[in-house]
């Protein structure tokens, strides 16, 4: 695909003429209204990188840019988003193209986003949208944002340990049988190699067995580390061990078989469970290396996890923006809009985010003042640090004393203590001052440990309520001062019901993930590798803020169904 920049065609006379007159009939399309309202939104100029400008010119990519996320907001496959394009009236007013014009092949669409993956243009197409929507005073910087992570099923099938090894090692022999079919034959027995691996491992049910499962696995472990030794012997082309079928079995074999050298000779075993590499690094599907196996609420699940923030300013927080304000039509202030998308594997936390997604909102000047979040994204370190770093004030709850004393909510726990930071002291209720204070590192944390003298502790008429200590005294484990007065600030803010009202905002962001796996399908990813799924939602994210502009556009509240959804499209659910 090649690529000349040009100027979007202007519509022509007789398609706006009758687009026009069609969607004077219903709900008016939001292709159209993105034409009219944001122009030439993508400017093939910004793909260049990823286009060469030699050979036979093909289709725009800033049109294939609006198309891809016009398809995402109707959820269509290629092939649909390919046939709206050559029959829908309302795409053809936004790409500006004749009414006869036979439109592409829908394989032009994943050739499109496979150059944007290897141009590591991702973030592209939001970040155009979000410029232009800045332009006009839609989203800036300041004000209040949320974030809320989900899950994301990747495009495999979640498969036990055998069934990953015998798919695995399938795999890698039908790699090699279309790169070197000669070289395979004379290499394995095929006939009995293809009994056991023709049929994809789905296709089939395992014995019930377990004796008979353990067998089967070890008889898989034996031919893959034969397969791997024959692929590395000095005479076989040295170009098969690159193949990437045949790398991931390597991996895979070396992450769940080993070899014991016995009196027999060599031995092939399963790793025991404690043998196993991290979830992290431990792969999932020899088809997603990226996919892994995360957990949450007791359910294991194969894929990945997404973020995503957007403002949540208050209506009468929000200025009318310039120009804006007179739309006819437009429904009070701007729409929440979504200002970030980050795509991880299932095993990376919330709190491993937190700073991530500040660098991409402040990559966009769109950094909030105030930043609401589930307590899974924060601690005390990261409120002190995005303050610093990025003057975001996090609004979070953070987890309360663990103290035997505070859990049970009686006695005297740390907040009984006065702390004297300067003389590096603790005083306790009765007036009693301590005798230890010393830096220390817990579980890989800086802390301070204060300890009062057991013979201070050990008459004291309230130690029951003080210490399960038999013999020793009282003992404090700290943060640094920072940390720990911030710690102490947050835990009585969010005892406040004003806060609570307050902190009441993040919830909302449930309805755009809902929203978001409602209208785009953001919870099963389309496509292979983490690149390509991130991708996937920064089109999904794109297109919900393409919805929510012409709901606003349209002067409709933002109902968060789906059938709603594609009605304001001018669609059915059955279309």
């Amino acid at each position: 695909m090649s690529m000349q920049p040009r100027p979007w065609p202007k519509v022509p006379e007789l398609t706006a003429q009758v687009a026009r007159a069609v969607a004077a009939r219903g709900p008016y399309p939001l292709a159209m209204r993105v034409r009219d309202e944001l122009g030439e939104l993508f400017s093939d100029t910004e793909f260049a990188e990823a286009f060469e400008a030699r050979g036979r010119p093909g289709w725009s990519p800033g049109q294939l840019a609006l198309v891809t996320v016009l398809q995402f907001a109707e959820n269509l496959t290629d092939r649909a988003a390919a046939h709206r394009v050559r029959y829908g009236m309302d795409l053809k007013y936004a790409l500006g193209l004749e009414l006869d014009d036979p439109g592409f092949n829908a394989s032009v669409l994943s050739e499109f986003r496979t150059r944007l993956v290897e141009h590591g243009m991702e973030e592209k197409v939001l970040d155009l949208l979000l410029t232009a929507l800045k332009d006009r005073g839609l989203v800036k910087a300041g004000g209040r944002q949320r974030t809320d992570s989900t899950r994301v099923l990747a495009a495999v099938r979640d498969l036990n340990g055998l069934e990953l090894a015998g798919e695995t090692l399938r795999a890698g022999l039908e790699a090699l049988a279309c790169a070197a079919p000669d070289w395979l034959a004379e290499a394995v027995p095929v006939r009995e190699w293809a009994e056991r691996y023709g049929p994809r491992i789905h296709s089939w049910h395992p014995p019930a067995s377990t004796c008979k499962r353990e067998e089967m696995a070890l008889a898989y472990g034996r031919d893959g580390f034969a397969l791997l030794e024959m692929v590395h012997a000095p005479d076989a082309p040295i170009w098969l061990r690159e193949l990437p079928a045949v790398q991931v079995l390597r991996t895979m074999w070396v992450q769940n078989y080993h070899r014991a050298v016995t009196e027999a000779g060599a031995e092939v075993k399963r790793r025991e469970s404690g043998d196993l590499p991290p979830g992290r690094l431990r792969l999932a599907s020899p088809y997603d290396t990226d996919a892994r196996y995360g957990l949450k609420q007791g359910s294991w699940r194969t894929g990945y996890k997404v973020h995503i923030s957007e403002s949540c300013d208050e209506a009468d927080d929000r200025d009318a923006p310039a120009g804006q304000a007179t739309i006819p039509g437009a429904d009070g202030p701007p729409p929440r809009l979504i200002t970030s998308i980050a795509t991880t594997d299932a095993t990376v936390t919330d709190a491993e985010m937190t700073e991530p997604v500040h660098h991409m909102l402040a990559g966009r000047g769109l950094l909030p003042a105030e930043h609401y979040l589930d307590s899974g994204y924060a601690s005390a370190e990261l409120i002190v640090g995005m303050k610093k770093n990025f003057g975001v004030t996090l609004v979070t709850p953070v987890l309360m004393n663990s103290s035997p004393q505070a859990r049970a909510g009686a006695g005297f726990d740390r907040t009984a203590f006065t702390i004297d930071w300067e003389k590096r002291q603790a005083t306790c209720p009765r007036g009693d001052t301590s005798t230890w204070w010393s830096p220390a590192t817990q579980r890989g944390t800086k802390t301070i440990v204060i300890k009062f003298d057991k013979e201070t502790c050990r008459p004291c008429p309230v130690r029951d309520q003080c210490t399960r200590s038999k013999t020793g005294g009282r003992t404090l484990s700290l943060q640094p001062r920072e940390l720990q007065e911030v710690l102490d600030h947050a835990r009585l803010q969010q005892s406040d019901e004003q806060w609570r009202a307050t902190y009441g905002t993040r919830a909302g962001v449930e309805g755009t993930i809902h929203q978001a796996v409602a209208v785009t399908g953001m919870r099963r990813a389309r496509y292979l590798g983490l690149q390509k799924t991130h991708l996937e939602h920064v089109l999904s994210a794109a297109a919900l803020n393409l919805i929510r502009l012409n709901a606003w556009w349209n002067g409709h509240s933002l109902d968060r169904t789906r059938a709603s959804h594609l009605a304001r499209l001018g669609l059915s659910l059955a279309a």
